[in-house]
């Protein structure tokens, strides 16, 4: 989904942003590999029209790369723990980073033994999840991805915050086009979308937050706690699944859950010790694989045609990356703001 955009934003062009990006992140530390593969990211992001996750997350990731939360250069580890499954150890790494890793590895296990799961610990903020299953499907692979966060989202029937947004991402290869991906948080907006809302001073969806005393809230300042999808009457849904991703990318690889991890914006010295789960299967492996890529292509044919003609999960995002390639990627003034506070902090040429 995308988000709305405030008055008084300017186009930049993709390209300029990635190389902004990039020579930021190499002035606090980074290898130019590690830099340019998350400005990439943070990008490609924005060009889905995610500007939640996009390049407006950089200078959060900035401050933490500066203020030590964030290791520039941490020491990756990876533990193989079975035919199909491994852990790795991020050291305290930014998100995007340690995840790429941990996603190739997915994919390597995948291709020799059919079907690859990799665990990460010790993380930062990784990102939309749509970076990693995206790339594997266009290996013909199936990819399903899970992270967590800090306390935000409050529990079906309570209103103050436990979970994170607590996304999953499934990707599925599509003949002849871009994979199939679905890339949803278990909120109706991921909390990212409240902070550029209070940056920009934006209202926000009716029916998606509620205050410190549990009552519906447009108000970003306001703002204490997300609810679940579902809303009022149906919230159990996100709930449930927000609970099971928290297990599975907490307790499950050793990290803590909901209220005891330290807070992306709150804490911001802490490092996060954060997890996600990368699942990938070979579908050559199952009996409907070597058709599976053909036939997904045709359902999205045959979904067209239906009445509204709807669309396959993911591919509004693939319209919105076309049209910004063309015309640049909105930056918002609070954004553009930061953005020249970080390039006069860092002697790094703004991009705007």
């Amino acid at each position: 989904m995308s988000h709305p955009v405030a008055a008084g934003s300017v186009d930049v062009p993709a390209d300029a942003l990635r190389r902004w990006g990039a020579a930021c992140l190499v002035a606090l530390g980074m290898p130019h590999s590690d830099a340019q593969r998350l400005a990439d990211g943070l990008v490609q992001t924005s060009l889905w029209g995610i500007d939640s996750h996009g390049i407006a997350r950089l200078p959060h990731y900035l401050e933490r790369l500066r203020r030590g939360s964030i290791k520039a250069r941490p020491a990756i580890s990876v533990t193989t723990t079975g035919p199909s499954t491994a852990q790795l150890a991020g050291d305290q790494g930014q998100g995007i980073v340690v995840a790429h890793r941990a996603n190739a590895v997915a994919i390597e296990l995948a291709r020799a033994s059919g079907i690859g799961a990799v665990g990460v610990s010790d993380s930062s903020h990784c990102g939309a999840l749509a970076l990693y299953t995206r790339p594997a499907a266009r290996e013909g692979l199936v990819a399903i991805a899970f992270t967590h966060a800090d306390r935000i989202a409050a529990p079906h029937g309570g209103w103050q915050p436990f979970f994170g947004t607590n996304p999953i991402s499934v990707a599925f290869p599509r003949a002849g086009g871009e994979p199939v991906c679905l890339d949803m948080a278990t909120t109706s907006i991921p909390w990212n979308r409240v902070m550029n809302a209070r940056r920009e001073g934006h209202a926000l969806p009716e029916g998606v937050a509620v205050d410190a005393q549990g009552r519906p809230t447009t108000d970003a300042d306001a703002t204490r706690a997300l609810t679940p999808l579902g809303g009022a009457d149906y919230g159990h849904k996100g709930y449930g699944l927000a609970l099971m991703i928290d297990l599975l990318c907490g307790p499950l690889h050793g990290n803590p859950f909901g209220p005891r991890i330290p807070g992306m914006f709150t804490e911001l010295d802490a490092p996060r010790r954060l997890g996600a789960f990368f699942i990938v299967l070979d579908p050559v492996r199952f009996a409907g694989g070597p058709t599976l890529a053909a036939t997904v292509a045709q359902m999205a044919v045959v979904l067209a045609a239906e009445p509204g003609s709807p669309l396959m999960p993911g591919d509004p995002e693939l319209t919105h990356a076309r049209q910004r390639e063309v015309q640049g990627i909105p930056v918002e003034p609070g954004l553009a703001a930061q953005v020249r506070d970080w390039s006069r902090r860092l002697q790094v040429e703004a991009p705007l």
